[in-house]
């Protein structure tokens, strides 16, 4: 590949990257509007900081951990409310809920490990 091509597809992939990240901040802190200027700032913030990296190994790495960073607000991320002096309504979003694992008292063979 050549050194064109290889920028040319490194900027899509971090342009796509930085898009996902906003549209992720928007969903997870949703009607929280100082949480979403925060995550916008610091978004915004590290593709700034590293807007004039050149190797393609250390832009790889840095499309890794935003990857990651995204996957952890996706998956791991639940708004608290505070709805009383001590006490705190927790707001998950729906993609966060899953099925339980079926319970069994009495385990069946095909149940049994």
């Amino acid at each position: 590949m050549t050194g064109n091509a290889l920028v040319y597809l490194l900027s899509r992939k971090v342009l796509k990257l930085f898009k996902l990240l906003h549209r992720t901040r928007q969903e997870v802190f949703k009607n929280d509007t100082r949480a979403l200027e925060a995550a916008r700032q610091k978004i915004n913030e590290e593709f700034k900081n590293n807007q004039n990296e050149t190797s393609a190994e250390k832009i790889n790495e840095l499309l890794k951990i935003a990857s990651d960073v995204e996957v952890i607000l996706r998956t791991s991320v639940i708004q608290a409310v505070h709805t009383d002096s001590d006490k705190i309504l927790l707001v998950p979003r729906k993609d966060l809920l899953q099925d339980n694992t079926p319970y069994f008292d009495k385990p069946t063979k095909e149940h049994q490990s």
